[in-house]
């Protein structure tokens, strides 16, 4: 297990200098190991975010990759053509339709009308969208798969991925800043490279800022 850089002890025969000497010692040390250790544990992160990121620029190179099934089934009558809409069976539609047929994703509406009710799940690349006759208790069921170059699109934009990875998404963003910053006062303690350092960054959000104002309509 990794441990943190080790206190330093001020110089001896110095006076007056030591405590600035340790500090700046002490600060170069903690930055090289926070942005060190950070960057490795971001690594796959940065990765991700980085070849997602290529790829839902370009989503229409992976279309092909669209699968999409169609199915019927029945459910009980009294299921769904209750005259009070609040008696209709909600959960047991849903389950019948994730242990039965196999829907994934996270509900995301159902719908109860005149004649029919509409039930819609969404996940990472997926859809699934049934629409039950409250007459008859016949449903038709459409599952929409978007291929895994899909699920990684929406998972780095957090779509219809739950909260919790919504989380993650924010964690890895507090990463990724603490990152930056921690490469930034890395740069502050390397005299030699200090001004050159800034300077280039300048230089680099100036570059973005043009290309923004090149680029975008």
């Amino acid at each position: 297990m990794t441990s943190s850089p080790a206190p330093l002890k001020p110089a001896a025969g110095a006076p007056g200098k030591p405590a600035k000497q340790v500090w700046k010692k002490r600060g170069a040390a903690w930055s090289r190991w926070l942005h060190l250790y950070l960057s490795m544990l971001s690594f796959f992160v940065v990765l991700f975010f980085s070849v997602t990121g290529l790829t839902l620029n370009h989503a229409e190179w992976f279309d092909r990759q669209q699968a999409e099934s169609k199915r019927t089934g029945t459910l009980p009558v009294a299921w769904v053509n209750a005259p009070d809409t609040a008696r209709i069976r909600k959960l047991e539609i849903v389950e019948l339709l994730r242990g039965k047929y196999a829907v994934k994703g996270a509900l995301s509406d159902f719908l109860v009308e005149d004649d029919q009710c509409s039930v819609s799940f969404k996940g990472p690349g997926y859809s699934a969208d049934a629409f039950i006759d409250r007459a008859t208790g016949t449903f038709k069921l459409t599952e929409l798969r978007l291929g895994w170059v899909a699920v990684l699109n929406d998972l780095h934009k957090g779509r219809d991925s739950g909260p919790g990875w919504s989380w993650l998404i924010d964690i890895s963003a507090v990463f990724l800043v603490v990152v930056s910053l921690s490469g930034l006062a890395m740069l502050f303690f390397l005299k030699n490279k200090r001004v050159r350092g800034v300077v280039v960054g300048i230089a680099g959000g100036a570059i973005c800022y043009l290309l923004y104002y090149l680029l975008v309509p």
